[in-house]
């Protein structure tokens, strides 16, 4: 026992010499920074949670009786997700209300008056931001996609839809390739396959539905209870169903089967297994469903993942650029601003950067840019209009 007494000591004496080796300004800018950053995230957490998931959890207690220790769990599992969107807000405020009250207080023209730059006394508040965007890069990537499901896991289980984390529900699938004429060499390409299943079970297909545009002017529609990946023949295998082709003559054909031999690819199941949202994946799930997307010929669905993939690292960096812009107005001479007026100020700053975030997002699915350019440009105009604030506080 003694001894652990003891360890706790140096390592409390070591922590101690640490924070003393930092300069002075630093260690009360720190101080000065913590007490608005546990106030703004608490804030926007309880907000963002309340809308987004709080009252639907009500919604499912009230009209279908959504039992309340499942539903506190899920809120539980739920507030990761609210908690990592709140940081680079909460960076926002922080610097706004901490640099605005120390305005108010005259203690930057102190400061600047025994030669203290601006530079220097935006340092900490840069340094804070630093680390709030591995914070929200570590959350996003690492616990977020883990808690978000689970959560759906224990919503669809109290609702009588127990599933598995292999386990997929709606799985909607576009092919794309070459469609040939039958009375021509002529060939384009464009959809070739619709597909949609019920249920994805340890591998197999549940309630299956293939529309098939491969052939001009044909259309066959195939309807299986189950789907199996035939490994020995590399042809998805359909089992109790019915084929209905459609001729351009208007005359139909329907086949009932036992067991039928589909070649749709592999694909179908990676898919299957991935989270129907981006920002449930983890960065590797992420790439893994852009290739797949991209080999399926889903193009749109490729760039859309694509896009996410840079929103994971674009968004821990909104901390660094909330910082800065926070820092700037915070440190104007002109700036006075009450408690009040800078979280107005914030909703509004906020509101303007996740707006274009949503343009340029958009664009980027679309193929109108490139999904990189779409998921960089907000951050790039962002730290270019701090900086300009930043220049013009310092003067």
């Amino acid at each position: 026992m003694s001894s652990i007494f003891y360890f706790i000591s140096r390592l409390n004496k070591i922590v101690l010499n640490q924070w003393f080796f930092i300069p002075l300004i630093d260690r009360w800018l720190f101080l000065e920074l913590l007490p608005p950053l546990v106030f703004s995230i608490a804030s926007f957490t309880v907000v963002s949670l309340s809308v987004g998931v709080f009252f639907d959890l009500v919604r499912q207690i009230v009209e279908f009786g959504l039992p309340i220790s499942f539903a506190l769990q899920i809120l539980l599992l739920k507030l990761p997700s609210f908690i990592v969107i709140s940081f680079p807000m909460a960076m926002l405020l922080t610097t706004l209300l901490t640099y605005g009250s120390l305005n108010e207080n005259s203690e930057i023209k102190a400061l600047k008056s025994i030669g203290i730059s601006t530079y220097r006394m935006i340092f900490p508040g840069l340094v804070l931001a630093i680390f709030m965007s591995i914070m929200t890069f570590i959350f996003n990537n690492n616990i977020v996609p883990t808690t978000n499901r689970n959560a759906e896991i224990i919503l669809s289980s109290s609702l009588g839809k127990s599933f598995s984390n292999e386990q997929g529900e709606d799985i909607i699938f576009s092919k794309k390739g070459e469609i040939s004429d039958p009375n021509s060499n002529f060939k384009k390409r464009g959809v070739t396959h619709l597909f949609y299943a019920y249920k994805f079970i340890n591998g197999k297909m549940i309630d299956v539905t293939v529309i098939d545009f491969s052939k001009k002017g044909f259309t066959q529609m195939l309807k299986a209870k189950e789907g199996l990946w035939n490994i020995g023949e590399k042809k998805w295998e359909f089992f109790d169903g019915d084929l209905l082709t459609l001729s351009p003559d208007g005359s139909n054909t329907r086949t009932r089967f036992s067991s039928f031999l589909y070649p749709l690819g592999t694909e179908l199941s990676s898919i299957a297994q991935l989270p129907k949202d981006a920002n449930d994946m983890t960065l590797a799930e992420a790439k893994i469903a852009s290739n797949l997307y991209k080999e399926s010929g889903n193009i749109k669905e490729a760039r859309r993942i694509k896009v996410r993939i840079q929103e994971k690292f674009t968004l821990p960096i909104a901390c660094i650029v909330f910082a800065l812009i926070g820092c700037s107005f915070g440190t104007m001479k002109n700036n006075r601003g009450s408690r009040s007026q800078s979280f107005g100020l914030s909703i509004i700053l906020i509101l303007i950067y996740y707006i274009m975030s949503f343009a340029f997002s958009s664009l980027g699915v679309k193929g109108t840019i490139n999904p990189v350019f779409a998921a960089w440009t907000p951050v790039f105009i962002s730290m270019l209009g701090g900086g300009l604030l930043l220049r013009q506080s310092s003067n």
